[in-house]
């Protein structure tokens, strides 16, 4: 196993977690057939998104594979009156993460961040490990104090 920024930091902290590794098909990165390869549900597994707000600037979102971030919600709870997407070309210079291969710890600048509420049912979640094929699994609190996150209602 190759170890991420993201590996290496939560070793750092001393957080428990396991890594779950897949196979990657670069025709579908989508999160739920990652949640389908590493045999979880689609509700515990978390995409990262990364969102322009009009007054904030650039923040982050997890939300479940199997849903949508809700605009509306994630601009309210980030304190903006808007928020849109980056594209995906500005992922990697911006976060140093590549699309199917974001994640919430070890980004290039620790942007403000926002957990979707439902993360809170599960005693751990799945995130990506900042690399494609690789998934690490965390109690949510952990993430959400690392990473100086905020849960909220994004879906």
């Amino acid at each position: 196993m190759n170890k991420t920024n993201a590996i290496r930091i939560l070793e750092t902290h001393n957080i428990s977690f396991d890594v779950k590794e897949y196979e990657v098909d670069e025709n579908d990165l989508s999160g739920e057939t990652v949640a389908e390869k590493i045999g979880a549900d689609h509700e515990e597994v978390f995409k990262t998104l990364v969102a322009r707000g009009d007054k904030s600037g650039y923040c982050v979102f997890c939300i479940p594979v199997n849903f949508e971030l809700n605009l509306k919600k994630a601009a309210k709870a980030s304190g903006n009156k808007n928020v849109e997407l980056i594209k995906v070309k500005e992922l990697f210079p911006l976060t140093g993460h590549v699309r199917g291969g974001c994640s919430p710890i070890g980004m290039k600048k620790l942007f403000p961040t926002f957990i979707d509420e439902t993360a809170q049912l599960f005693e751990r979640i799945y995130i990506s490990a900042g690399a494609r094929g690789m998934q690490i699994h965390i109690n949510p609190e952990d993430l959400k104090n690392l990473i100086e996150a905020e849960f909220a209602d994004l879906i």
